[in-house]
């Protein structure tokens, strides 16, 4: 079934048109609502947001349509995502929703659904509610004794405060070291400040003033430039880049070069492997992981299950496969021992207690394998099918024998974009080109 609202991380889109209106959210509101009222207790949900002006509109339309079906409504205001997961097992809810575009620009705005168990709804519950969206909600109003009430959680923030604290291990402390901390003027403008100060840490902060339009804006964990800078020029020992709800994170030594997810993901798995932390012999991570990483993590013993494109997808596979270590190149990192989601802010202590654990250098002990030269190119179609083209499948099929035992192709539909994405990756980086070129070239021929 083809789907209307959802993408592949909840409903986004710009804010006061498309998806993304004031309307689209209240019958959000009144069919999750509908859907996650099971039995005859009082049922409650919570709503965080990041800092985006439409946040205001979205979060009043939501309350407005959970309430109207006869839920209870708990207000946290700014919230990293992950905290909103927490808190939605932590409070009992039968629902979590977090407003949130996530790493894209303040015009834009989301809204990501989790259920009492603090993950994700999954395609399936998804589509039932687009379709109660869409049908008969007016039947489903509570009467007017049972309308829902609103209330804001005053102490929301220091709840998740003294939660990420408690991910530390206890002996360890963040005395000595020298962070930069880029909250991207997001939804982790005051707490991760707080939670990297009261660990110890001497905390220099970039991107803790926001404005309702400066989300992302030149900072954050798609825009590490500055940070990289404040590195160097205040001679820290590590930069931290979250993203505009917090839910990933993008690391810089004490030099100022990048550490990506992939080598987030490395450092945790080999750290808690040796500690015999691991629940599985390996991690989870999307098709867009560097085959770099996969050689890392087979060379001490490890494998690399891949997923397709999405958090939620990598999430599904380690519960299914008892994996309590995964994530995104970009930076999603899932440490299942403490959260349901990714987590920037948790995955960044990670590695902190990695560096005062070896009292080692960042730029030593995070930078663990050379990635594979990686090329993505994106190309536009404007209808029909053309990955089902004969000649398309025949470049594909050569571009694969040409980087076979050497390299890795990738060629996809965008879930969000009429686009698609062909990705090559080997030892040879002109390999490489010359492959993904040559496909480029077929579709091109093809969706002329």
């Amino acid at each position: 079934m083809s789907r209307k609202y959802f993408g592949t991380d909840g409903i986004r889109g710009e804010a006061n048109s498309t998806v993304m209106t004031a309307e689209t959210a209240m019958r959000v509101g009144m069919a999750a609502g509908r859907k996650f009222i099971r039995g005859s207790h009082k049922h409650r949900v919570v709503i965080g947001k990041d800092t985006r002006l439409s946040g205001y509109m979205i979060e009043n339309a939501l309350m407005s349509g959970f309430t109207s079906v006869g839920m209870d409504v708990f207000q946290f205001g700014p919230l990293p995502t992950p905290a909103v997961a927490m808190l939605t097992r932590s409070l009992r809810a039968d629902l979590g929703v977090m407003i949130s575009a996530s790493h894209n620009p303040y015009q834009d705005n989301g809204i990501k659904l989790f259920g009492p168990d603090g993950y994700k709804l999954s395609d399936d519950v998804e589509l039932e509610i687009e379709e109660l969206m869409d049908n008969g909600l007016k039947d489903h109003l509570a009467s007017s004794d049972k309308i829902g009430r609103a209330t804001r959680i005053e102490d929301a923030q220091a709840r998740y405060i003294e939660f990420v604290k408690g991910t530390l291990p206890r002996h360890l402390s963040l005395e000595g070291l020298r962070v930069v901390v880029d909250c991207a003027n997001g939804a982790a403008y005051k707490v991760a400040p707080a939670v990297l100060w009261e660990l110890g840490a001497e905390v220099v902060t970039i991107g803790t003033e926001p404005n309702g339009f400066n989300i992302n804006e030149e900072c954050g964990s798609t825009d590490t430039e500055t940070m990289c800078r404040v590195v160097r020029e205040r001679r820290a020992d590590i930069g931290i880049a979250l993203d505009g709800d917090a839910d990933r994170v993008i690391i810089a030594n004490e030099k100022g070069e990048i550490i990506d997810g992939d080598q987030i993901m490395g450092l945790v798995a080999r750290h808690w492997k040796s500690l015999d932390l691991l629940t599985a012999p390996g991690i989870v991570a999307t098709v867009m992981s560097n085959l770099g990483l996969e050689r890392f993590l087979n060379d001490i013993d490890l494998s690399l299950e891949r997923t397709q494109v999405g958090d939620r997808y990598v999430v599904e596979a380690m519960r299914a496969k008892g994996f309590n270590v995964g994530g995104e190149q970009s930076g999603h990192i899932v440490l299942s021992d403490f959260s349901t989601t990714g987590d920037g802010l948790i995955a960044a202590l990670q590695v902190m207690s990695v560096l005062k654990s070896t009292e080692m250098p960042a730029s030593e002990v995070c930078n663990l394998f050379e990635p594979v030269p990686q090329l993505l190119k994106n190309i536009r179609f404007t209808g029909g099918a053309p990955l089902e083209d004969s000649h398309v499948k025949d470049a594909i099929a050569e571009g694969e024998s040409r980087l076979k035992g050497g390299g890795r192709l990738l060629v996809r539909k965008s879930g969000t974009e009429p686009l698609i994405r062909v990705m090559g990756e080997g030892d040879d980086a002109q390999l490489v080109t010359d492959v993904v070129d040559d496909i480029i070239s077929a579709i091109k021929h093809v969706a002329a």
